[in-house]
């Protein structure tokens, strides 16, 4: 059997070439959504690039009961809710079954909002482009519900940015957002985890230092442009109408996460497929 290609040493490398893939967004009013946990980091990525904030756009996947990591649809703030009928039949979930885990995804997700964002407000996106990053696609279930809830809050213009999808990327997510832009689209596409180097688990705790770093940088050096003395490394953890999509497929700082841990300035990054 043929090895599978890693195209990414692992997320911070595949959101810097994403971040320079979007560059002809920069210096336009863009808010950065990254989906928890794997799309912070290589969010972070982008939002630098892009001299942005950025902000968690809180999502869970729904998982069939008996393979938790096949998604079933997906749930977002606000209500948004993508139901893959397809699986659903496929997993022989009943309606009661949908409902258990749906109940509990939604008490995750609000917990873990809570847990992110602390006392901050969600970032303003009304009027603004979303650019909606995560650390690839597989179903699209979770991809579609953000593209939604950036549209609900009033996003003039949405951009769905990931390192890797599957060859039929832009039929999956048609018209969910105005620009579908992917790094690459691999014909051998069984899941994110097998184009990475290092597809380490993302922590609750790694997210919030992400997020909380993020803030700090956009507010100290808004406008100034990359590398110009902008810290680097995350601080220490504490305790989605209108338009046709136009695909892109190219391939596409931080320094490393565990030299950075190692240095005691940010924790080790790595999370579990999504859908």
């Amino acid at each position: 059997m043929r090895e599978p290609t890693v195209l990414f040493t692992d997320r911070l490398e595949a959101g810097r070439r994403l971040g320079a893939r979007l560059e002809y967004l920069r210096g336009q009013d863009v808010v950065v959504l990254g989906l928890p946990r794997g799309g912070i980091p290589v969010g972070a990525q982008v939002a630098e690039a892009l001299d942005a904030p950025l902000d968690v756009c809180m999502v869970r996947k729904l998982g069939v009961p008996s393979q938790p990591e096949l998604g079933m649809g997906a749930i977002g703030e606000d209500g948004v809710r993508v139901i893959n009928q397809q699986v659903l039949r496929g997993g022989g979930v009943s309606p009661a079954d949908l409902d258990r885990v749906e109940t509990h995804e939604r008490a995750v997700l609000a917990q873990r909002a809570a847990r992110y964002r602390g006392d901050r407000r969600p970032a303003a996106v009304a009027g603004r482009t979303a650019v909606i990053v995560d650390d690839g696609v597989a179903t699209g279930s979770t991809a579609r519900v953000a593209c939604r809830i950036a549209r609900a809050r009033g996003a003039a213009r949405t951009v769905l940015a990931v390192p890797v999808a599957p060859w039929d990327f832009p039929d999956r997510l048609a018209g969910e957002a105005d620009d579908l832009v992917c790094l690459a689209t691999p014909a051998d596409f069984y899941a994110i985890g097998q184009f990475y180097g290092d597809f380490t688990q993302v922590a609750d705790d790694e997210v919030t230092a992400w997020l909380r770093q993020a803030a700090h940088r956009h507010e100290r050096f808004a406008g100034t442009g990359p590398g110009t003395g902008r810290p680097r490394s995350p601080p220490e953890p504490s305790g989605c109408a209108g338009g046709s999509p136009s695909p892109r497929a190219r391939r596409g700082s931080w320094p490393s996460p565990t030299a950075a841990a190692a240095a005691g300035t940010a924790p080790a990054t790595g999370s579990s497929p999504r859908g």
